[in-house]
């Protein structure tokens, strides 16, 4: 598809320490580990293709250690559709289940626009991420 994402690569402090919270996470939604490197950078394929990936790559560089700012040059969220309310609902559940940084619970967003509902979550490293159902 032209314009798609083919696939976003995430930096986190520490890949091993981080795989298991985008296994969950990311196995909930259909990703399936598809490749784990020798450094513990990993991809995770959408339903088994490599059309749409996300990598989990540790730190390195001038810039280690830095805490990650949503507000400064980089990433601010990044956001995957959900199939209904309830399955927002579902992935809320996991996330408690497995103690991650819950942001903001399910909800209404009208802001958005008209039925955007959704869930917004932190991954280890305090990136913010969301899971949406918008009709």
């Amino acid at each position: 598809m032209r314009g798609g994402v083919h696939h976003i690569d995430l930096t986190v402090k520490d890949a091993g320490v981080s795989r298991p919270f985008y296994e969950a996470v990311l196995g909930f939604m259909g990703y399936q580990l598809s490749t784990l490197y020798p450094d513990g950078y990993c991809d995770f394929d959408l339903n088994g293709t490599r059309f749409c990936s996300i990598g989990i790559r540790g730190e390195s560089g001038p810039n280690a250690g830095r805490k990650h700012d949503r507000y400064t040059p980089g990433l601010h969220h990044l956001a995957w559709n959900a199939e209904s309310r309830a399955d927002v609902e579902a992935l809320h559940a996991l996330l408690i289940h497995i103690g991650a940084t819950v942001l903001d619970p399910p909800a209404d967003y009208p802001q958005y626009g008209a039925g955007y509902y959704a869930v917004f979550f932190a991954d280890p490293d305090g990136l913010k991420l969301e899971y949406v159902f918008k009709p």
